[in-house]
């Protein structure tokens, strides 16, 4: 098998795409790190890779909101590039905390919900939003929607919060996570709360496998009451910490598997009995290389 080649997307304030890449090379991709502006003025470029990825970090300085001009920029001069990677089916893509914002923005972790709550707030009761209004298929313009099915905003606490914490895997469809039931890995996020617009496009999400990630204790138990700080460390909907569209194909979290891809980079390495040979994100990365096989 040849091995995936991965876009690794830069802009103006990515800070986490050396290693990124570096995560995806040891799981056995080709990674290459291309600037936003690159892709820009050679849109073609794109079509040399398998997996898209938006690493963390505060691309345009989280202006606005965290991932807004990057998601805009995308989606204004990139638009056949989010094609290629989402509708054709035989492409990955992973967005990693300020990616999960940016692939938040674009829309493309929500798309297919709909929830009767949306023609009253567009002020139109024969007009109820269809799953294919929210669809990507090169018309609709998810912009003009007022209210998403869901989105990311503020930790509760109204701060950056920086810690480890611990994750469980949900039933879901997600390439990234197979074969993964939980995980132990950092976040470090200002505005990463996952709020739905309702209780029932929640639910749409729920039990489409969608909420493929979630915040937990170190017992791995998957709770649906939103669990106190510091277990939940933003608040977040249905303790919710990554999202994956309905095909599993595309993944955003807000923690971080690249930080932790080696054993000694978990906080206690040196009190732990058993020491296993990687550390818990280096998985993921394996996930996306044999899901190519």
């Amino acid at each position: 098998m040849a091995a995936p080649r991965v876009l690794v997307l830069r802009a103006p304030g990515t800070n986490c795409d050396v290693e990124t890449a570096h995560a995806f090379e040891l799981a056995g991709a080709t990674a290459e790190r291309i600037h936003v502006g690159r892709l820009s003025e050679n849109p073609a470029l794109h079509k040399r890779y398998q997996i898209l990825c938006i690493p963390g970090g505060f691309s345009y300085g989280d202006d606005i909101a965290a991932g807004r001009i990057l998601a805009t920029r995308m989606r204004h001069h990139l638009d056949d590039m989010i094609h290629h990677f989402v509708d054709s089916g035989d492409n990955l893509v992973l967005g990693i905390c300020n990616g999960m914002q940016v692939l938040m923005r674009l829309g493309v972790l929500t798309t297919g919900i709909q929830t009767p709550q949306m023609a009253s707030v567009r002020g139109d009761e024969d007009s109820v939003a269809s799953p294919s209004d929210q669809s990507w298929d090169g018309e609709s313009d998810w912009s003009s929607f007022d209210v998403p099915p869901a989105t990311l905003t503020w930790n509760n606490h109204g701060r950056f919060e920086d810690r480890w914490v611990h994750l469980a895997v949900d039933k879901t469809p997600c390439v990234f996570l197979k074969d993964i039931d939980q995980m132990f890995l950092p976040m470090a996020h200002a505005e990463g709360k996952f709020v739905a617009r309702d209780a029932d496009a929640l639910e749409q999400l729920r039990a489409a496998g969608r909420l493929a990630l979630r915040y937990c204790d170190s017992s791995g138990q998957i709770e649906s009451e939103t669990l106190p700080f510091p277990t939940n460390p933003n608040g977040g909907d249905a303790n919710v910490a990554g999202v994956c569209d309905a095909s599993g194909r595309v993944f955003g979290l807000m923690p971080h598997p690249e930080r932790h891809i080696d054993a000694t980079q978990h906080p206690f390495w040196t009190r732990r009995k058993t020491q296993p040979e990687h550390g818990d994100g280096l998985q993921m990365f394996r996930n996306a290389v044999q899901w190519f096989a």
